[in-house]
């Protein structure tokens, strides 16, 4: 069955699923700054509009646009920007 969640005020939407790629969830985010934190390693992809992330232990972001996906290990933080309303998924291993 399908588990809706929020986060940040509602600028944060997700629906969470089991794929064949294992635990999932689809998502939006309204533009604003995120601090998310994993507790299993993420597997996340950008669907539509772009994100700047900068991941554990870096000082550099990066931006991320459709179709590009990043990782993060297990039991860390990671900080995500959005200009633009923007679609994801996110594959949890």
């Amino acid at each position: 069955m399908f588990k809706t969640n929020s986060y940040f005020d509602e600028k944060v939407l997700s629906i969470a699923f089991d794929s064949n790629e294992g635990k999932a969830t689809v998502g939006v985010m309204a533009p604003g700054e995120y601090t998310f934190g994993t507790t299993s390693k993420e597997y996340m992809t950008v669907i539509s509009g772009e994100m700047e992330v900068q991941l554990p232990g870096e000082s550099n972001w990066k931006t991320y646009k459709p179709y590009e996906m990043f990782e993060v290990e297990a039991n860390q933080s990671f900080n995500v920007k959005v200009g633009v309303d923007t679609s994801y998924k996110c594959i949890y291993k």
